[in-house]
Parts: structure tokens; C-alpha cells; sequence
């Protein structure tokens, strides 16, 4: 590789982490018993509401994980990812195809009771009764060097107007600000804590910010923002965790429960989670997981996503997060053949709700 040509992959490699932020377990590279000493939890002895009743998730400048000791934001660790190390995949990056996405809303609008829509990416519409939940809309590409596979084949004006938009945490391909400014301005957000200048930039104001265990109610339905091993950023010179990130517990109007992983490293808490709330559906984000060594401080894999599902006692499990971005090494097309293996291994394989995108899940 000459000069000219290592200088233009470090350039553009810089543009993806910077914009994407993949730079997820960014701390020494470690294998075997100095890596499973790292996934220690060093609040071990506090419960989860514990943890959150005593902040013990916030810093003086920035929050922190208490789930994991790996730091984020080394731009050299992404290097050596793309550059030094080997990727198993790539002889399958030819099966990847482009699918549109096709929604037909008139059934999910006439749907009287819950309905849940895989958009694409993480994005998902949950329809509960008369209101629309939208989950870290992403309506097109983020940028054009990040190929889009699952562009949406219908007029974004079709999507129903939403009356709660959850955001999980602050990485560009959740918080996506174009996606927001093409709703209303008057939009309410329930996001975690911090974003105050991204969400001024777009002009939406009808905002519940949310800290751990805090809940926003409706009088009918109920959010909660529950923790999760995870991370944000949205300016690598401000640096990490200047915002809260979190994953969220619906109580449906309708009935049923609904637990949203959003991004999430496995972490020793979804039975915890659990044992608090009985869950009909689990949504778990499962993409960007390989290679293991980079993405496993930030990305649960297809055994980890079974194992926490059982621990969640979850009746059954979704999975989105895949499909749209090719962000880790695996295909796009690989996750749900990964977690289909898995779960059938277990036993459980009649528990997996699989949707394409575009598909819904009338319950």
C-alpha cells in the first residue's frame, strides 16, 4: 500500500468513525482471561434501581458505564480493525442484495389494537391503539459513503404521523437528524438525558428527557428508559458520553409489554430486568457484532442475544439492527440466519418473531 493510498483509507476510515462512531470496545486489544476480567461489572453490588436511585451512572463532566471498564473514542483501535485485521466475511459480500422496502400502512391503520412495524435498521413503528411509537427513525442513507441497502420504496409523507418518537442514544445511526426534521416540529421526543443542541438545531422542542428508571406516562401507556451496556457520541472532539444512552420498557395501552434493547453490549442485568417486568415481546438490536475482539464491548452477538433473551423471560424475541448498514463485518443478510441457528439450538426457535422489513407483527 503506497503513501497516497494509505493516507486516503485513513482519511475516509476517519470520516466513517467519526460520523458513525464505530468505535465500540475501543480500549487494548485482549483475548481470554484478561478480556472476560474487563466485561467485570465494577458496581457488582448494587442492583440495578440501586444504581440508578444513587447515580452512580454519572460523572462530573460525563456519564459512565458502570457495566464495563472499556473505553471508547481510540481511533487507532478502527484503524487496525480495517486495515490489520482479517475479515472472514468478505467472500459472502456478493450475496448481499439491495432490497426496497414496501409498507402498506392501510392495515396497520386499521388495526385497533398492537401492531409493530419493522422499518428498517433499528427503526421500528409500534401502532398501540389510536397512537403511532416511533424507535430511532432513519428514513434514508446517513452518508454516501455507507451503502444503503433497504432504501424505502414508498413517499415518506405515507408514514403516519407519530405521537411519541424514541430515541435510544446519540449515535448517528439513531439519532438521525434528517429523519427528525422531515416529522412535525411539535413531535413530542422521549430520549435519555443530554441532546439539548441537537434537538435546538432541528427545532423540536416537545421533549421528556429521560434519566434511568424514569418514567413518562401518558395516563394510558408507559416509557421507561432502563439501562444498558452501551455508549454515545456525536463529536469525537467533545469526546464520549456527554449524553445518556439507555434502552426503553413499554406498557402498552393494549395490554402487552414491550422491552427495546436499542444498541447493547450482553451484560449481567436482563435477568434483573426480568425479574421486575414481565415482557411479551423483547426487540433486540443484533448487528455490527463481528469481529468479536472490536465490537463486543458495544454489540451483542446471536448467543449472547439468546442467552439474554431466556434471561429477560421474554415470551418472545424480534431482532432489528440488521439488514440496512453493513457497520461491522458480518453481511447484512447474516443476523437473522445467525439467530434462527441459535435459537433453534435452544429449543426456542417458535419464540423468534421474524419480520423483514417492511413486515408487521399484528399481536
Amino acid at each position: 500500500m503506497d503513501r497516497r493510498m494509505f493516507l486516503r483509507k485513513f482519511l475516509d476510515l476517519g470520516k466513517k468513525a467519526a460520523f458513525l462512531h464505530l468505535l465500540a470496545g475501543c480500549t487494548k486489544i485482549t483475548t481470554g482471561a484478561s478480556q472476560s476480567a474487563e466485561k467485570l461489572s465494577p458496581f457488582n453490588d448494587y442492583g440495578l434501581r440501586e444504581l440508578a436511585q444513587k447515580k452512580l451512572h454519572h460523572g462530573k463532566e460525563r456519564f459512565i458505564n458502570p457495566f464495563s471498564t472499556k473505553e471508547h473514542g481510540n481511533m487507532l483501535r478502527v484503524l487496525h480493525w480495517k486495515l490489520f485485521s482479517e475479515n472472514k466475511f468478505k467472500s459472502y459480500y456478493d450475496d448481499e442484495r439491495v432490497i426496497p422496502v414496501s409498507i402498506q400502512w392501510e392495515p396497520i391503520r386499521d388495526h385497533r389494537s398492537l401492531s409493530v412495524t419493522f422499518v428498517k435498521h433499528a427503526s421500528v413503528m409500534i401502532k398501540d391503539e389510536d397512537q403511532y411509537i416511533l424507535v430511532d427513525p432513519i428514513f434514508s442513507e446517513i452518508f454516501r459513503f455507507i451503502k444503503d441497502f433497504t432504501p424505502l420504496d414508498f413517499d415518506g409523507e405515507e408514514i403516519p404521523r407519530p405521537d411519541h418518537v424514541l430515541i435510544s442514544h446519540g449515535h448517528y445511526d439513531h439519532l438521525d437528524t434528517s429523519s427528525l426534521a422531515s416529522l412535525r416540529g411539535d413531535t413530542h421526543v422521549v430520549s435519555p438525558l443530554g441532546y439539548n443542541d441537537v434537538f435546538a438545531d432541528i427545532k423540536m422542542s416537545n421533549r421528556t428527557q429521560l434519566d434511568w428508571f424514569s418514567t413518562f406516562e401518558d395516563g394510558r401507556r408507559e416509557i421507561t428508559l432502563l439501562p444498558c451496556d452501551h455508549w454515545t457520541m456525536r463529536n469525537p472532539i467533545e469526546g464520549p458520553n456527554t449524553s445518556l444512552w439507555g434502552s426503553y420498557l413499554l406498557k402498552t395501552a393494549s395490554g402487552p409489554t414491550i422491552y427495546i434493547s436499542a444498541d447493547t453490549a450482553y451484560f449481567d442485568r436482563f435477568r434483573e430486568i426480568g425479574e421486575e417486568y414481565s415482557i411479551d415481546l423483547a426487540i433486540i438490536n443484533l448487528g455490527a457484532y463481528e469481529p468479536r475482539w472490536f465490537m463486543a464491548g458495544s454489540h451483542i452477538n446471536p448467543r449472547e442475544t439468546v442467552q439474554a433473551f431466556k434471561e429477560l423471560g421474554a415470551a418472545r424475541l424480534m431482532i432489528v439492527h440488521w439488514g440496512t448498514f453493513r457497520l461491522g463485518d458480518e453481511p447484512v443478510h447474516f443476523p437473522p440466519l445467525d439467530i434462527k441457528r441459535e435459537m433453534e439450538k435452544e429449543g426456542l426457535l417458535d419464540r423468534l418473531v421474524y419480520l423483514e422489513h417492511g413486515e408487521t407483527l399484528f399481536l
